[in-house]
């Protein structure tokens, strides 16, 4: 027994077949520097045309080597742990920490009430004690008819929860549960407290239809007095704090149905004034911080977004593993989970299963110092969150926290709370600073996480076995790539300013930590070099100017083994993790088009926020779609039907292309006795890739007549784009 208790909860280990990866790198490392030697000792001439253009692609080429040094750094020494959550039961179950869970919303439109309740119930009902959860949704779109969700959710939770623990139910997402559950008939015990939890059917008809309605009707308002918080509401952007213990835990009456307790259920829109910057996300996680402060002050604090449910019961216990190993566990400031999301096709169209990111790089980030925090599926210890540092002599007193009480009655605390989540309660303190989530960076979460990181505090990278969260990606082209478009501005923001992992994090953090970081603070910076190497080739082929060695010269045979070597080591690895080849294929689309408009807009957004002549805006992901969008995305047919300078760049990247390579073909065909393709072998390959990536584009275009397709005013401007590129680069 005593040996059991030095056991360590958690164990590491590390990727095998890393000697093969390592194999790979030498050869690629080799295969890039013939080919610099090459571009030295064979730039043209100063007076011969084509000079600059090999210059050009020579820096292009040097960028692509650099960034891959930095993903080779990151995918170098991948680790990964696993958790004996028996040892954590055996020695801590009577002494568990209490759980603050954050759940955050921001537009009722675009996140429906029905999918953020599914939320909500999904980490009530966590295997955990329940009186030691404390819930809190943050509704930053200051609505009603969210709020009238969350009173249904309190009141189904007490039907749910002990369902959920009875038959030991996972996903405990109703909505997640009831999409792929089938009726017990064989089973008389499951089937009769099925025809119970069935009421969320329900129950949802009726959030729905009074969604629908888009007002609260007044047989509901007199259900709650929280409803009275809206008489006094301006707007959205315009209204008091609005704060509702929906279940106080410490209550009698916070009961299920089998007389087990509750966990406390919290409702709070932060107060929003015109005058007053609110911060968007960061600004109603600080809010929540305070509030939750003086409710539950639980130790741990998990904060999922509104679309990602739990999907593993025993995330809490997983995480718990990480901070309350005895020899390790005080270092440990966060504890990151995988994003995963469980609405992709077979194949991902849209390139949003993030597979190798979760399940090769961020285990690289977590070899090499620890993982960034990406702002959802994340525990936090609460000290970490209000700006503490680590210290060696630190050590976690977890009886210090299962021993505090709160006296307040609830309705005291609600009044006495509200003035934690006002407007002018910041002014004049460190929060969005050193205390609390980063303001001022679109991507806050990447921010705040290095700064913990700078703080002393380490991070953890976990992957179970069952995913611990599942959210919605993207369904149309048009939401990926302005999701991306965001990321890649923050993240550069990030690398060019003074919090860039170089600057902030120096003699703080290991230097290949801040390499690390670069994989993804630079994704912006890409698309120069994307773009030349995109459109200069092709424009050099159209005037005749050779920018790469003959296909008889030796020395094509560095370009050749790069890309063949590099490709097809992309492809298995996506295979291994999962994807299929044409989902490998969709991939490698989605990493052109996010580097020739995405990120390219994000860095474009960057400079002229620099410059003044732009302002920061969140833009929330749509995380519903209408029956026939849903029906392409599942068909996995692109959705374009809007018109998007996005689209129009896509377009006339795609149209230049298709001219140079018919271009170059002609230009073979008519000179075969010259042997001319020798010369713009590479060209054409490299040319004819580019248009059989852009199918989509030119289906779009010419060949689909349904609402998704490309509009006409895209056609126009893209072919006029395109022609207008070709005319110049020829004369």
């Amino acid at each position: 027994m005593a040996k059991d208790e030095n056991l360590p909860l958690f164990a590491t280990k590390l990727a095998k077949g890393r000697i093969l990866f390592q194999f790979y790198s030498l050869l690629i490392f080799v295969g890039i520097c013939f080919i610099f030697v090459y571009r030295l000792s064979h730039i043209p001439a100063k007076k011969e045309p084509g000079r600059w253009a090999w210059m050009g692609l020579f820096f292009s080429e040097l960028w692509f080597s650099f960034y891959w040094f930095v993903t080779t750094v990151v995918r170098w020494n991948p680790i990964y742990r696993n958790t004996f959550k028996d040892r954590l039961s055996h020695r801590y179950e009577k002494a568990l920490p209490g759980i603050d869970i954050f759940v955050c919303t921001a537009d009722p439109v675009i996140e429906p009430p029905v999918m953020v309740i599914s939320t909500v119930l999904s980490v009530m009902a966590y295997d955990y004690p329940p009186e030691k959860l404390s819930v809190y949704l943050s509704d930053d779109g200051g609505s009603d008819l969210t709020f009238y969700a969350m009173l249904e959710a309190s009141r189904f939770s007490k039907i749910w929860l002990p369902f959920c623990k009875k038959f030991k139910v996972e996903p405990r997402s109703p909505e997640a549960y009831f999409r792929t559950a089938v009726e017990p008939l064989g089973e008389p015990v499951m089937a009769k407290d099925w025809s119970t939890v069935k009421l969320y059917e329900d129950m949802k008809k009726r959030i729905e239809n009074t969604t629908k309605l888009g007002r609260i009707s007044e047989e509901i308002s007199k259900e709650h007095k929280g409803f009275n918080e809206w008489i006094f509401v301006a707007s959205r952007r315009d209204h008091q704090t609005i704060l509702q213990i929906l279940i106080d835990g410490r209550e009698s009456e916070a009961m299920d149905i089998q007389g087990q307790t509750l966990p406390t259920l919290v409702y709070l829109s932060r107060e929003k004034r015109p005058r007053y910057h609110h911060h968007f996300k960061a600004g109603a996680m600080n809010a929540l911080i305070r509030v939750s402060s003086r409710i539950s002050n639980s130790p741990i604090i998990l904060n999922v977004d509104c679309d990602m449910y739990s999907n593993n019961s025993m995330s809490v216990r997983d995480a718990l593993c990480f901070f309350m190993d005895e020899e390790k566990g005080n270092e440990v400031g966060f504890v990151q989970f995988p994003q995963a999301f469980e609405n992709l096709t077979k194949n991902d169209v849209y390139s949003s299963s993030l597979n190798v990111l979760m399940e090769l790089e961020m285990p690289g980030f977590d070899g090499n110092g620890g993982p960034c925090y990406i702002g959802t599926g994340c525990f936090h210890r609460r000290e970490t969150l209000s700006g503490q540092k680590y210290s060696k002599i630190y050590k976690a007193d977890w009886k210090r926290w299962i021993n505090r009480s709160v006296e307040d009655s609830t309705s005291v605390l609600e009044e006495t709370c509200k003035v934690l989540a006002s407007c002018s309660y910041e002014e004049n303190t460190q929060w969005g600073k050193e205390i609390g989530l980063k303001y001022d960076c679109a991507v806050e979460d990447v921010l705040t996480g290095i700064a913990m990181q700078c703080r002393g505090w380490r991070s953890i990278y976990f992957t179970p076995e069952r995913k611990g969260f599942l959210g919605v990606a993207p369904t149309t082209l048009l939401q990926s790539l302005v999701q991306h478009k965001r990321w890649s501005e923050g993240d550069f923001h990030i690398f060019a300013s003074r919090h860039c992992p170089f600057v902030l994090g120096y003699k703080k953090i290991p230097l290949k930590l801040q390499l690390t970081y670069c994989m993804n603070l630079l994704w912006a910076a890409n698309c120069l070099a994307t773009l030349y190497y995109v459109i200069v080739p092709s424009l050099c082929l159209l005037r005749g100017i050779s920018l790469f060695p003959e296909i008889t010269n030796s020395w094509v045979l560095a370009f050749v083994f790069v890309i063949i070597v590099h490709r097809a080591y992309s492809l298995g690895e996506f295979v291994w993790f999962g994807g299929t080849f044409k989902g490998w294929w969709n991939d490698q689309r989605m990493w052109l088009y996010k580097r020739t408009t995405s990120y390219f807009f994000g860095f474009l957004d960057y400079i002229l926020k620099r410059l003044g002549f732009t302002n920061s805006a969140f833009v929330i992901t749509t995380k519903v779609a209408g029956d026939d969008v849903s029906q392409r995305y599942e068909q996995e047919v692109m959705e374009f039907g809007t018109s998007s300078p996005m689209f129009t760049i896509l377009a006339t990247l795609a149209l230049l292309n298709a001219i140079c390579f018919v271009s170059g073909l002609k230009r073979v065909i008519a000179d075969v006795e010259t042997l001319v393709w020798e010369k713009f072998a590479l060209h054409i390959l490299l040319c004819g890739l580019l248009v059989f990536i852009n199918l989509p584009i030119y289906q779009g275009l010419f060949f689909r007549k349904d609402v998704a397709s490309l509009p006409t005013s895209v056609t126009y401007q893209s072919t006029m784009f395109a022609l207008l590129a070709c005319a110049i680069a020829v004369y």
